[in-house]
């Protein structure tokens, strides 16, 4: 990656949309894991249906610490078992918190770059602290059909603490600034868990409905998917 001339008509070679969640999941079978941005506490609707990331990670890793500065672990880290826990603490600022003396073998920051001021700063950081590991960042994307669909009757779904959102181009110059030299740029499909979940009669038939049209319609087109998973050797 990284070879891009950046002129709007140049073709992109761009994979077909995966699930999120099943690739992040395969890439931590069996490895000590690093969690960054983990606790996402407006989901937890979706703790018990497979969607939800950090516990899908803990039941296959050898290992999984995730770090997150939700003002709700301030005073209370979550510990699982010996082998399962959420430590307070700042993703920037990791030599802060204790676990350097585990050797992790991924790292993984889920849903997290969007939510970052300076996502360039964090990446070089990562660089610096993991060299040689492997990262796997997921990110809602800029292109996507479900949001542009929405734009259409003045609506746009984003979280209240999103402060920016990427498109495959911008991800691949974020990439080359940081000094990586090996990455892959994936799209993965958009699901509606949440929504779906807690909607009754119709409106969940409705909603599985089009994310069943919407996920067909990405696949054709990948740059419409969802989201961006970035895959990094660091």
């Amino acid at each position: 990656m990284g070879d891009l001339l950046y002129t709007p008509t140049e073709k992109l070679l761009v994979k077909r949309p995966v699930e999120r969640v099943k690739y992040l999941v395969n890439a931590c079978i069996d490895k000590k894991v690093l969690d960054l941005g983990c606790y996402d506490e407006t989901a937890l609707v979706k703790a018990d249906t497979g969607n939800y990331l950090f516990r899908e990670i803990s039941k296959v890793s050898a290992l999984h610490i995730g770090v997150d500065n939700s003002r709700l672990l301030i005073d209370n880290n979550i510990t699982y078992s010996e082998t399962e826990k959420i430590i307070y603490g700042d993703v920037y600022n990791l030599d802060r918190v204790n676990i350097g003396h585990i050797n992790f073998d991924v790292i993984i920051a889920g849903e997290l770059i969007e939510h970052l001021p300076n996502t360039l700063s964090f990446f070089e950081a990562l660089k610096k602290d993991f060299n040689g590991k492997k990262l796997i960042c997921s990110t809602p994307n800029a292109t996507s059909l479900h949001n542009m669909l929405l734009s259409l009757v003045k609506r746009e779904s984003a979280h209240i603490d999103h402060i920016q959102v990427y498109s495959y181009k911008t991800l691949n110059t974020l990439c080359r600034l940081a000094g990586f030299t090996d990455w892959q740029i994936i799209p993965y499909h958009v699901k509606f868990t949440e929504m779906i979940l807690n909607a009754k009669g119709g409106k969940k038939q409705v909603a599985k409905i089009c994310e069943k049209i919407i996920n067909t319609f990405e696949t054709a087109f990948p740059m419409s998917g969802g989201g961006y998973l970035i895959d990094i050797t660091i």
